[in-house]
């Protein structure tokens, strides 16, 4: 005996049919998805991504029209947001110039980064000032460059050679041009002349 059973697909059984489809996929999707808050916090933060990337840059300060200082980087990131601010990941060298566009004094670093509202800059690791008319050397891990003030300082240790003498310290206030300096702590190697009293 054979039966055949007959199936009604009619309109209205259809529609039913994929509503709860429909209905069921979006409940089981609604429960399977679980999201991290640190994920979606990540999400909702800006790129920090440098607006501006270049190489081997070269960069002239002037006042009032003369050149005062001129730095150059092997690489630059330039951030602009609020707190917009240069840096210098592979190091930098600025050289100070007088009047007469003659070097003064130079400063060196394996990194550096440029604060543009304050305009201060700070040098890290390996830190180099030279004087270039006494013939004097700055040597610290962290030094900060202040432009409106024309200042440096450093709040670490220092070292400062001279012609004869050797100069350690536990930080420094100088003018930009490394002439006339303040050593906090200072400790030295002297090399001292018996005949003269």
């Amino acid at each position: 005996m054979y039966l055949k059973q007959k199936v009604d697909r009619s309109p209205a059984i259809l529609r039913k049919l994929i509503k709860s489809i429909v209905i069921f996929s979006g409940i089981t999707m609604l429960f399977a998805c679980v999201n991290d808050i640190k994920e979606i916090a990540s999400l909702s933060q800006v790129d920090s991504l440098p607006y501006e990337q270049a190489r081997d840059i070269e960069v002239y300060y002037s006042d009032s029209g003369r050149l005062k200082a001129y730095l150059e980087s092997p690489l630059m990131y330039n951030y602009e947001n609020e707190n917009g601010y240069i840096e210098f990941p592979e190091g930098f060298k600025v050289i100070f110039y007088d009047d007469a566009l003659i070097p003064k004094s130079e400063i060196t670093a394996l990194y550096g980064i440029r604060y543009e509202k304050t305009k201060i800059m700070e040098a890290k690791n390996n830190v180099i000032v030279k004087n270039l008319d006494k013939n004097e050397q700055l040597n610290t891990e962290h030094l900060i460059w202040n432009e409106g003030k024309q200042i440096i300082y450093s709040e670490v240790f220092v070292k400062i050679t001279r012609a004869d003498e050797v100069l350690y310290g536990d930080g420094l206030t100088s003018d930009q041009d490394f002439e006339n300096y303040t050593i906090k702590n200072p400790t030295g190697e002297f090399a001292i002349n018996p005949d003269k009293q």
